[in-house]
């Protein structure tokens, strides 16, 4: 669960949605939202930040094993899985992006994934999944071999982007939402609605912003070109 999804939970209790609604909005089954919120302190008590604090250090004591020893990328690998799992990522999940990153051709079906990080398929197939949802990774079929192999191009920087923006867009709106509902003349809803305008304005300037500068994926990066 991303940490958008749980401002968007903690805005959905806010407003006092029931579990289903806020399932709903997300597109999550009810019982994960129940069960997100039962172990972060309860609807009184849930916190998104705290809440996703919690998740990376429970994430963090799952065993998995080191990039492949003797790799000289090795380093480099281990931090920049560090920088995904501060931002957010279970250790698997960002393990998982960050090797597709550093392919040679930014390819990986999810046998050679499973094999390079010495995980379970079923841990590979959960952040994988993961990865395309939030458009981090997209997901080809190879046609000869009847299997998926999973992609990082360019193009992923701005999709992921788009989506986060979409998702945290959603958030911004409940908030806004829960304000009428509560009565926009109360505390809490003049903080709902002071927190979603701010959120909306930050991220419709995210997507103009986005979109604006898109042509420098497509562009040769500085220092590649002819001497």
């Amino acid at each position: 669960m991303t940490q958008q999804e749980r401002h968007r939970i903690a805005a959905g209790l806010a407003a006092r949605l029931s579990y289903a609604e806020i399932a709903r909005r997300l597109g999550r089954p009810t019982s994960t939202i129940s069960r997100e919120i039962a172990r972060n302190g309860g609807p009184a008590g849930y916190r998104p930040q705290r809440a996703h604090r919690a998740t990376a250090a429970r994430a963090r004591r799952i065993p998995v094993a080191p990039f492949p020893a003797g790799a000289p990328e090795g380093r480099i690998d281990e931090e920049m899985v560090e920088l995904a799992v501060r931002s957010g990522l279970p250790r698997i999940t960002a393990r998982v992006h960050i090797d597709l990153l550093l392919a040679e051709d930014g390819r990986r079906t999810a046998a050679e994934l499973t094999r390079r990080l010495k995980v379970s398929p079923a841990s590979v197939s959960v952040a994988v999944n993961s990865l395309v949802e939030y458009g981090y990774v997209r997901r080809e079929r190879d046609p000869e071999r009847r299997r998926d192999v999973y992609v990082v191009d360019d193009e992923s920087w701005y999709v992921s982007v788009v989506i986060s923006s979409r998702q945290t867009l959603e958030a911004a709106r409940a908030a806004i939402d829960g304000a009428e509902a509560v009565g926009p003349d109360t505390p809490v809803g003049r903080r709902l609605a002071r927190g979603g305008a701010f959120l909306q304005q930050i991220i419709l300037d995210t997507l103009e912003s986005a979109t604006r500068w898109r042509g420098l994926l497509s562009e040769p990066p500085p220092g590649s070109g002819p001497r």
